[in-house]
């Protein structure tokens, strides 16, 4: 029988999340802007080595997965390499956004490696951190209530990343934001490694596999394969981080290049006034102020707390309808106030506002839901099998997370480039026009995709209520 998850380990739990999302969120969001406007890299060489790096990070997750199931401490299978990798995470987060004194070749090479360390560590790091939800409990109410705990934390993450990393690169980098960007990093990267020894010490392992169970690479495989719905949320992952990886890498843009600076510095001063001057004290706003970049900061500070009342709502939504029927909903509302962007004109500041915050209140609805089904999809290989291997089915979800990133990331930049844009220069009408399409039609083609693909997956909430009914009469023989 599970225990009730107190509220420390669900804390503790989240703040594994929010550690990694200190990196990931600035991945997708920040990186390719990073690379391009201030380390000093083509658009083109950016999307080879996202290419190059993310597929390589999809190779290692597999593997990855294979040793954390064959994993055996006091502490359990999953949560040593949480602690194992914290200090690394947080040393090459840092590195990854440190812009070395070389020339073109030698920072080419020193972004290839850089980046493939962060991926092997991220990879370390969390295969094990999310196979860790499918073990500490069974109970489906207890699992959905996790997930809200975990993606609220996910978004405080992601709010800062969206909000505060570009202020906070203006304010340390004075001019510089190569210097900026890796002060910045620095401070989130020791953050991480806090966070990551929370995670461990406040978290259990409950669910193990049946002592009895045999060790079978070759079964691990075949199970996975046969298990339908892990290769529906396998491709469901690999074309909503398609989706994520090109809308996210290239709203930056969409405000620096497309949106009118005239109307965005009216906006940030009206604002500042009716705040009797705060966003001017914390950085947003002022003569030293990069507007598009306070806009962007504000935008999304108001979104993402939208998308905590989404995720609150999800929580209740998805315990009275099942996770995959509100997902679909949630989804196809996104789609809709993602592509709307489109349509926004250039000096319509406050309508991009309102449409950023609908549109993160919908994915709000959505976030937790994909990672609970993950578990899902481990229960109910367990529940067909009699076989259960955590770590390899998280490990094959997530290989398609690293597809879509790796994909998406790749696309963004050869987009970028094929449209024409130029770094740090007013772009042509052409490269405006890419960079409006790549924000909106473009990754609404691949969510579109992820909703029909959502028809075919069949654990609703009548088949969650029966595997968690039997496999806790199974578990009761040898976990007592």
């Amino acid at each position: 029988m599970d225990s009730k998850l107190t509220i420390r380990e669900k804390v503790g739990f989240s703040l594994g999340d929010a550690a990694a999302n200190f990196i990931f969120q600035t991945i997708m969001l920040l990186q390719l802007s990073f690379y391009t406007d201030s380390f000093g890299i083509s658009a083109g060489v950016a999307a080879i080595l996202f290419l190059v790096g993310r597929l390589y990070g999809a190779v290692a997750d597999p593997i990855m997965g294979v040793i954390a199931d064959r994993t055996n401490t006091r502490w359990g299978k999953f949560r040593p390499w949480i602690l194992w990798t914290a200090v690394p995470f947080g040393i090459i987060g840092f590195l990854a956004f440190t812009t070395p004194d070389f020339g073109q070749t030698g920072k080419i090479i020193y972004a290839f490696v850089t980046y493939i360390l962060l991926m092997s560590v991220y990879s370390a790091n969390n295969i094990p951190y999310s196979a860790l939800s499918g073990v500490i409990t069974g109970d489906q109410k207890q699992r959905t209530s996790l997930f809200s705990y975990r993606f609220v934390f996910v978004v405080l993450a992601t709010l800062a990343i969206q909000g505060f990393v570009v202020p906070m690169v203006s304010h340390f980098g004075q001019g510089n934001s190569a210097k900026g960007y890796q002060i910045t990093m620095g401070i989130f990267s020791a953050l991480a490694v806090l966070f990551f020894i929370c995670t461990f010490s406040w978290t259990k392992e409950r669910i193990k596999p049946n002592p009895e169970q045999k060790q079978s690479l070759k079964q691990d495989i075949s199970d996975l394969l046969s298990n339908r719905p892990w290769v529906i949320m396998f491709l469901v992952f690999v074309m909503m981080f398609v989706f994520l990886a090109i809308r996210n890498s290239v709203l930056l843009y969409y405000f620096k290049y497309y949106l009118d600076k005239d109307s965005m510095t009216a906006f940030v001063n009206a604002a500042n006034s009716g705040m009797f001057g705060l966003l001017e004290k914390i950085g947003f706003a002022g003569a030293n102020a990069d507007v598009a970049g306070s806009v962007f900061g504000i935008t999304n500070i108001l979104g993402q707390l939208a998308s905590i009342v989404g995720i609150v709502v999800s929580n209740a939504f998805a315990k009275k309808f099942g996770k995959r029927d509100v997902f679909i909903v949630g989804l196809v509302i996104s789609l809709f106030f993602a592509a709307s962007f489109f349509f926004i004109a250039p000096n319509a500041i406050l309508l991009t506002l309102v449409l950023q915050i609908l549109y993160n209140f919908a994915w709000g609805i959505t976030m937790p839901l994909p990672w609970a089904m993950m578990a899902d999809v481990a229960d109910y290989s367990d529940w067909k099998n009699n076989r259960r291997a955590t770590g390899i089915v998280f490990a094959g979800i997530i290989i398609g997370l690293k597809v879509g990133l790796a994909v998406g990331g790749a696309l963004t930049g050869l987009l970028l480039s094929s449209y024409g844009y130029i770094a740090n220069a007013a772009q042509n009408e052409t490269a405006v026009s890419g960079i409006r399409l790549t924000t909106s039609i473009y990754p609404a083609i691949a969510l579109l995709t992820v909703i029909a693909l959502l028809f075919f997956y069949k654990i609703n909430k009548s088949t969650e209520i029966k595997m968690q009914d039997e496999l806790a009469e199974r578990r009761k023989v040898y976990q007592g």
